[in-house]
């Protein structure tokens, strides 16, 4: 019932529209009249001007055919750079870039198979359940669009967000995130004519950093300082240097003590740095700011919408496995929100990258997947 050649061109039109993160205004457009055109009650919210970009998330309601609970779908309208001019190319078995961008399929591979789907849904007449649908901004800028939304307007407690890798994966589990910055404040002085009444800020986060467990942690825990920033001149002892990083873990007590103990290593640092200058004891200081940046997914296999995935994946007689991953998205918000929603793969590869690909067998064995999971549900 799915219509792959219908769903390959709305996919092409869709990442012909430039969308970066703060930037998805045309494309929330184009959603918008397609979801009004498939009987949807459709709103954005203001999400947008929170943010400082130039639309919100959409948010649309179909009602349902059938007495059920209703289901969420989601997916994200912005893009990574290289993002403008995309030129999609179809082959036989994938859709690619032609080198010179991403080609976007993270996540409007996603925006596509909802769409397809609802379309089905309302051209069949099949029995399905209400629906809400949630496409959001500034995903890639740090889950912003979805932390910006009131998921007490949702009516759905369970549901999926298409915006993953292999499609036989659903990713239930996640980790939880922290976010990592480390001001590190020295002295300044002459490096030339009286070091010695300096204190070297960079000197100090270098001997944090080196007796700091970082990388992968443990089998549920990492860690990554990935900016820096300090100095203003090569013969000025620096006496500012900001570090900044992230920590993730499944289990949140171990990511807590792996976020404390990176802080530790900065203080001890620091603390081993004073001098005496006019008569008085100038001390090395650090100022560590550990934020949750989003919670954990962390899903059972009895959760309603892991069984419905699974259910359909079984009479469709496709692949699909419980997965746990590393990275975040959306999911994790809504799950934070206290709903219940995973992640499933739309057949996307090498995201982030110019050589991004789509294949089309998984790109149609997923909306295959959601459309039987509605029909069902």
């Amino acid at each position: 019932m799915i219509r792959s050649k219908r769903m390959i061109q709305t996919f092409t039109e869709l990442v012909r529209i430039d969308s970066l993160s703060r930037e998805e205004g045309e494309i929330a457009e184009r959603l918008v009249r397609e979801l009004k055109s498939l009987d949807a009650v459709v709103r954005i919210d203001d999400a947008g001007t929170r943010v400082g970009g130039n639309t919100g998330n959409v948010i649309a309601a179909i009602p349902g055919t059938k007495a059920a609970e209703p289901v969420l779908l989601s997916a994200h309208m912005d893009t990574v750079v290289p993002g403008r001019g995309i030129k999609p190319i179809v082959e036989s078995d994938r859709i690619r870039s032609d080198g010179t961008t991403i080609l976007g399929g993270d996540d409007k591979s996603g925006l596509a198979i909802i769409l397809e789907v609802l379309t089905v849904l309302k051209e069949r007449k099949l029995p399905h359940p209400p629906v809400e649908v949630v496409f959001t901004i500034c995903e890639e800028a740090g889950l912003v669009g979805a932390k910006h939304l009131d998921a007490r307007s949702l009516k759905s407690r369970h549901g999926l967000v298409l915006d993953s890798c292999a499609a036989d994966s659903l990713f239930t589990r996640g980790p939880a995130a922290d976010k990592l910055e480390f001001k590190v404040m020295g002295l300044a002085a002459h490096a030339g004519l009286c070091p010695e009444e300096g204190i070297n800020a960079i000197q100090i986060a270098g001997e944090a950093i080196a007796r700091m467990r970082l990388g992968r942690i443990d089998a549920e825990t990492t860690a990554n300082l990935g900016l820096i920033e300090g100095g203003s001149a090569v013969n000025i002892v620096p006496d500012r240097v900001v570090v900044r990083g992230e920590a993730r873990g499944h289990d949140e007590a171990r990511l807590t003590a792996q976020s404390s103990h990176m802080a530790d290593c900065f203080r001890d640092a620091a603390r081993a740095h004073r001098i005496l200058k006019d008569g008085r004891e100038v001390q090395a200081t650090v100022d560590a700011t550990i934020s949750r940046d989003y919670p954990r997914m962390n899903l059972g296999e009895d959760a309603p919408v892991v069984k419905w995935v699974m259910a359909a994946a079984k009479k469709l007689d496709v692949p699909i496995r419980c997965q746990k991953t590393g990275g975040g998205c959306d999911a994790n918000i809504f799950n934070g929100q206290g709903m219940n929603v995973a992640n499933l793969g739309t057949g996307m590869r090498e995201i982030h990258t110019v050589n991004e690909f789509l294949l089309l067998g998984e790109f149609n064995q997923t909306a295959r997947v959601v459309l039987e999971m509605l029909r069902a549900v």
